[in-house]
């Protein structure tokens, strides 16, 4: 059976404690989004200071990646649970590198910071 790429507010909330999944927010601008509120649990990616090479104007390489995921307490066994800013913008933009360096599990939450808002659940 094929896994869920895009998972609903009710399914993360429904995991929120499951020690084998990991929520990640990726955000542009932290300071509005995540320092305000997030997802209980969940873990900051800042997309420009944490997945883009300082110099290169890249995307950071496989070794940085696994390093900041060791950071994360994400491993390959880990279901991570993606959402951000900007109606999910940077959130797809993790989940692209998540698959190109190997990482199986990985889904968005349909909706983003939005629907979570929206749908009035704890943060």
């Amino acid at each position: 059976m094929e896994q869920q790429v895009v998972v609903d507010t009710k399914w993360v909330l429904e995991h929120l404690k499951d020690e084998n999944v990991r929520i990640v927010e990726v955000d542009y601008d932290p300071n509005t989004s995540y320092y305000v509120w997030h997802v209980p649990s969940a873990v900051l990616i800042r997309w420009r200071e944490d997945l883009r090479h300082p110099v290169l104007r890249d995307f950071i390489g496989p070794n940085d990646f696994e390093k900041l995921m060791e950071s994360k307490g994400i491993s390959n066994y880990t279901t991570v649970v993606l959402y951000g800013d900007y109606n999910n913008w940077f959130a797809v933009y993790a989940f692209w590198l998540f698959k190109a360096y190997g990482h199986n599990d990985v889904r968005i939450m349909n909706g983003g910071r939005t629907k979570w808002a929206k749908d009035n659940l704890p943060a």
